[in-house]
């Protein structure tokens, strides 16, 4: 080891990044191994789509954070998958708003509790008062973005 690395170790942003990568893999194991092809972002659109039925694409993106060019790409691979609907916006004949599938549905429900309990497993080693304590000052820091993002 370096003698940086105790340093680059202390870093928010060096393990901000180590913990997205835990975070994915954990997820993508997991998930997988369940028998479903879903990336974190896809399954953070198909959850919010659940608890928000027929929001547009802009809606969406807002909702789990995303750029609508991302969301675009999302939306359309899970139109592809068969998990979601565009239909014709009642407010606005131009726009399409997102619902889920039967299929999709199904998907939220049998993977929301697989999602919430693999949780722990991406921050090892802490106890549910750290887990706790981790997810509110995360959660602190998180609310200030959009204003340091706009």
């Amino acid at each position: 080891m370096s003698r940086l690395a105790p340093r680059y170790w202390q870093m928010p942003g060096h393990l901000i990044r180590r913990l997205h990568q835990l975070s994915t893999q954990v997820f993508l194991q997991q998930v997988g191994a369940a028998g479903f092809n879903l990336t974190p972002v896809q399954f953070a659109a198909l959850d919010a789509l659940a608890d928000r039925p027929g929001i547009d694409q802009a809606r969406l993106a807002e909702a789990i954070a995303k750029d609508r060019a991302t969301i675009g790409a999302v939306v359309d691979r899970l139109q592809q998958k068969g998990l979601l609907h565009r239909v014709v916006s009642g407010r606005d004949k131009r726009a399409r708003d997102l619902c889920l599938s039967e299929e999709g549905e199904r998907v939220v429900a049998e993977l929301r509790p697989l999602v919430i309990a693999l949780q722990a497993d991406i921050l090892p080693g802490l106890t549910k008062a750290e887990i706790a304590q981790f997810i509110q000052l995360a959660a602190k820091a998180s609310r200030l973005a959009p204003e340091l993002l706009d």
